[in-house]
């Protein structure tokens, strides 16, 4: 008999932890899951979905890649396997393309998430700096893991009597988080240079860690200057830059978003699009930084180490990714902005004829519809002035239509190669009847 949604969530609830095997994706309504191919996806009654959620941006290319998969399927094919001993030729391989491509990178280490890359700039920053303080975003996310697990998306009641330039108190985002570790995290607005310094000036800060764009919460671009007054600042108190491009990444240009900011961090880490969908996490940087990982001095070494590290079938998948990104830049890049324009302006115009205010800000192939009446500049803007209930009611309506955005405020749509004019003209007829209804 097949699996049901109703006999699945049961089943789930009866066996798995939280009902899901990642908490964060659980939504409501709740949806049965079975394929996807390309920029669809297909539940178990049949449904398909035209998907902008693309399993939290991985999928620059779409679900089931033929050049990726065949790549996989070619390095099964030949005999690797998960060896763990020693180091294997398409570590390297993999390693030298990274660090032609990215401008931060001169050293690196792969993992197989990116809150382990994450997880390992940290450790790396501490280890540089002899410092222990690291300072996150509010709204930001960079993990799931102990150290970052702070002021993730705050309510309005938390953030509305905040003040630009300074911190704000700290709220642990999940139970089982050691108090100990209150006294090595503190919090700050993102686009607010004066609470960055401020906390920096106390001379105890290792790292500072910010998505260079907020896609946890939609798209929200750094101010101008900001991104350069955090590097100057970094360097003036001799505090590590990180940026976290798990989401930005190869998203938006070859290089990151760092080759598009022209700013550029001591470490980053990456992930999702970098492998199509396959688990890679990669964590990269200074040298000089880098090389602490081989230290002679076993005090001041630090342990990178994870078994599947560099595994072929993931390290195939990112070759083919990062093959076809370097050989095909203008293609792919100006293929995914011609798509994304295609679909703001189709929205701008659904939107400019309705009575409620509403803004578009998208980066490439990454967007967010705000139901505010400007770009918002960082958490605090969007809680306290975007209209949440809208926002809920406008992305479960496109669900019932066919369109897949995560029903959850604020997420960002995602855009692939896999995208055809056809499916951004049918999203763009598919949103004005959903906005009529909600009108």
């Amino acid at each position: 008999m097949p699996d049901t949604l109703q006999s699945t969530v049961d089943r789930q609830r009866q066996y798995i932890a939280g009902g899901t095997m990642s908490l964060n994706r659980a939504i409501t309504p709740s949806k049965l899951f079975v394929r996807a191919k390309g920029a669809y996806l297909y539940d178990a009654d049949g449904n398909e979905y035209i998907d902008y959620h693309a399993g939290f941006a991985p999928y620059l290319f779409g679900h089931g890649d033929a050049e990726v998969d065949e790549a996989v399927i070619a390095m099964i094919r030949s005999g690797a396997s998960l060896i763990g001993a020693g180091t294997m030729p398409w570590e390297a391989e993999v390693a030298e393309l990274l660090v032609e491509c990215v401008p931060g990178i001169e050293q690196l280490q792969l993992t197989s998430t990116g809150s382990e890359a994450v997880g390992y700039a940290l450790r790396l920053a501490r280890a540089h700096t002899g410092r222990d303080v690291v300072v996150v975003m509010q709204g930001g996310y960079n993990g799931c893991f102990d150290y970052v697990s702070y002021n993730l998306m705050d309510p309005r009641s938390f953030v509305e009597d905040h003040r630009e330039g300074e911190e704000y108190p700290l709220s642990v985002t999940t139970a089982g988080v050691p108090k100990v570790i209150d006294q090595t995290v503190r919090a700050i607005e993102f686009n607010d240079l004066a609470a960055a310094e401020k906390v920096l000036a106390k001379g105890d800060v290792a790292a500072i860690i910010l998505e260079p764009i907020l896609q946890n919460i939609g798209i929200v671009k750094p101010q101008p200057g900001y991104l350069e007054g955090l590097r100057a600042l970094c360097d003036k108190y001799g505090t590590v830059l990180i940026f976290d491009e798990v989401k930005t990444g190869f998203r938006h240009a070859l290089g990151g978003y760092q080759a598009l900011s022209g700013v550029t961090p001591d470490l980053c880490t990456f992930g999702k699009a970098v492998a199509n969908g396959y688990p890679m996490g990669v964590v990269g940087g200074r040298r000089e930084i880098m090389g602490l990982c081989a230290h002679p001095d076993p005090k001041k070494r630090v342990s990178v180490a994870g078994t599947y590290n560099g595994h072929p079938v993931n390290v195939a998948a990112a070759l083919a990714c990062l093959t076809r990104l370097k050989t095909r830049e203008a293609e792919v890049y100006g293929g995914l902005e011609r798509l994304g324009a295609r679909l703001e302006a189709g929205l701008k115009s659904i939107f400019e004829k309705r009575n409620y205010p509403t803004t578009i800000v998208r980066q490439g192939s990454a967007f967010a519809v705000y139901f505010m009446d400007h770009a918002p500049v960082n958490w605090r803007d969007v809680v306290m002035n975007n209209d949440m209930e809208r926002d809920i009611a406008y992305r479960r309506a496109l669900i019932d239509n066919g369109v897949f955005h995560f029903p959850v405020v604020t997420k960002q749509g995602s855009i692939s190669l896999a995208h055809t004019d056809a499916d951004i003209d049918r999203t763009i007829e598919i949103t004005e009847k959903v906005v009529n209804s909600l009108a």
